[in-house]
């Protein structure tokens, strides 16, 4: 099957370079989208998250813990009943905040179910 894809791409090779390259991910998209359908996206993942509670460890020195109530493409993120954690000179500050709105961009990784840091 696969040999049979890869046929495909080199009997275009009238087409042009970057319609040969959509042509190789739209196979290699399909051809993994049906091999395992546990796949999950990363952004289908964060979207499984909404309505539950999510560890968010950012750039800095912060990590939060909130109820994830909704995010964007770029995956600024509404969150409620929020935990901030910060290690700071003095030592372990947390911050407990209603809502906040958390810029995407400062986000290094996200736990889902994520209860935060030991304390």
């Amino acid at each position: 099957m696969m040999i049979y894809r890869w046929l495909i791409i080199l009997a275009s090779a009238s087409l042009s370079l970057f319609t040969r390259l959509l042509l190789s991910l739209f196979i290699r998209s399909s051809n993994m989208a049906t091999t395992n359908p546990s796949q999950l996206l990363p952004l289908e993942l964060v979207d499984k998250c909404i309505g539950s509670r999510i560890h968010i460890v950012m750039k800095t020195d912060k990590e939060i813990v909130g109820t994830l109530l909704g995010f964007d493409d770029f995956v600024n993120m509404v969150l409620e009943d929020v935990t901030e954690f910060e290690i700071t000179p003095e030592g372990r500050r947390i911050t407990k905040l209603d809502q906040i709105l958390l810029n995407g961009n400062n986000i290094t990784m996200l736990i889902p179910g994520g209860e935060g840091p030991e304390v």
